[in-house]
């Protein structure tokens, strides 16, 4: 980010404004952990759950000791059941 002028315009930008609330670099979609919830079993998937016309439909960034607390909490989340919940690291 910070070697991209672009970017750090916009971010300046958000300074400026006092509009930033919350955001985080995410990693890339390759790293990501799919979790899905099906008729009560769990379904674990490497990669990301969004393919082609998916979409995001809103973000939580939560702090969690290992990859299994997280898709333990991903399982426990209300899109799982219907949709699909995508995991990712933040960049540290």
């Amino acid at each position: 980010m910070a070697d991209d002028p672009v970017h750090r315009a916009w971010v300046d930008d958000l300074e400026r404004r006092g509009a930033e609330v919350l955001g985080m670099r995410l990693r890339p979609v390759v790293d990501a952990t799919s979790v899905r919830v099906r008729d009560g079993e769990t379904l674990v998937s490497d990669g990301p759950f969004a393919e082609t016309k998916d979409f995001v439909g809103g973000f939580v960034i939560i702090e969690c000791a290992d990859l299994d607390e997280a898709i333990e909490i991903a399982a426990g989340h209300p899109y799982a059941r219907w949709g699909g919940v995508e995991i990712r690291p933040v960049w540290e």
